[in-house]
């Protein structure tokens, strides 16, 4: 048995910060952000959680796919950025939309997190464990970002997207997933423990959990890991790459995406992209990404969709299934 997807779900917060609104934070502009990551806008929570979001989300998947929520066996909640330690975001959310027989448990592989949590899924359900899988990513990014350092906060915006998998007899899902903590320093997200928060800082500032990245690393990291692992999923499952008829990758950048393209030799259409009205959400890039496709009427039934994510830990995965 497969995880196929029968529903999927989005949220971004209605709280929109274009461009020219960081400009007025810090020293960038429109056209130097534009070229350099293709993000345009970014939606910032506005009173919202990570965990509500993750619930909105959810809630448009279920009603989607008329499945009831009481019939999931759990839910896989991808994120780096919940509002809590515990309760988990996934018990949150189990609260949230009636899922009173799910278990629950959050998953933190940064921006690989969602691909991570859907390939749990699939050994879930292929094992017999369960039969209906709600699968979500959510951030709450903007809870993250130093807003004075130009270099991470113009990369980053809010959401949460949904996929719900019910067991069923179709084509094997392939997937991969690797991690490198030796560069785990390339993109860190640093929270000062109790004691430190007893010291004044020397210089009278106050720093909290901020995201520090070496941009130049990551991005050569990307280039090189993420065709790597697409070809390694393809030659697992003998299948062409010409056979694949979307590359949902994570949306961290664009230069990335249409890099990773070049690499492999392949049509840049077949790599949507929405990272200039979303920017980076992190966990939850792919599955807001995946919905809007569905909703869109991009996806058909036997599609061949390969997924990819890549961030923090360092972290990369994928998966390769039929829609």
């Amino acid at each position: 048995m497969v995880g196929k997807v029968c529903g999927t779900g989005s949220y971004v917060p209605a709280h929109v910060m274009s461009n020219d609104d960081l400009a007025r934070i810090v020293d960038t502009n429109d056209e130097w952000i534009r070229e350099r990551t293709g993000i345009g806008r970014r939606h910032i929570i506005d009173g919202e959680t990570t965990s509500y979001m993750a619930g909105q989300a959810a809630k448009k998947a279920l009603e989607q796919s008329g499945i009831d929520p009481e019939e999931i066996d759990i839910i896989l909640l991808a994120t780096s950025s919940s509002e809590t330690v515990y309760p988990c975001a996934a018990c949150e959310v189990q609260k949230m939309i009636g899922a009173k027989h799910a278990a629950g448990y959050d998953l933190n592989a940064a921006c690989t997190g969602f691909v991570m949590a859907f390939n749990a899924a699939q050994a879930y359900i292929s094992a017999g464990f369960c039969r209906t899988v709600l699968v979500i990513g959510a951030e709450s990014m903007s809870n993250m970002v130093d807003w004075t350092d130009r270099g991470t906060c113009i990369l980053f915006g809010d959401g949460a997207g949904a996929v719900i998998l019910r067991a069923a007899e179709g084509a094997p899902v392939h997937m991969a997933a690797h991690s490198d903590g030796k560069k785990g320093v390339a993109l860190t997200g640093l929270s000062r423990h109790r004691k430190d928060w007893e010291k004044e800082p020397e210089d009278g500032s106050v720093k909290e959990s901020f995201i520090h990245m070496d941009g130049q690393a990551v991005f050569k990291f990307a280039v090189r890991k993420v065709p790597e692992i697409i070809e390694e999923v393809l030659e697992e499952s003998g299948t062409g790459l010409d056979e694949i008829d979307y590359f949902v990758l994570h949306q961290a950048n664009r230069r990335i995406i249409e890099a990773v393209a070049r690499r492999l030799k392949t049509d840049i259409g077949k790599f949507p992209m929405n990272l200039e009205e979303y920017a980076n959400t992190s966990a939850a890039t792919v599955p807001i990404l995946l919905d809007e496709m569905n909703r869109g009427g991009m996806l058909k039934k036997g599609q061949k969709i390969m997924t990819a994510g890549f961030g923090a830990g360092l972290t990369w995965a994928a998966s390769l299934f039929e829609w």
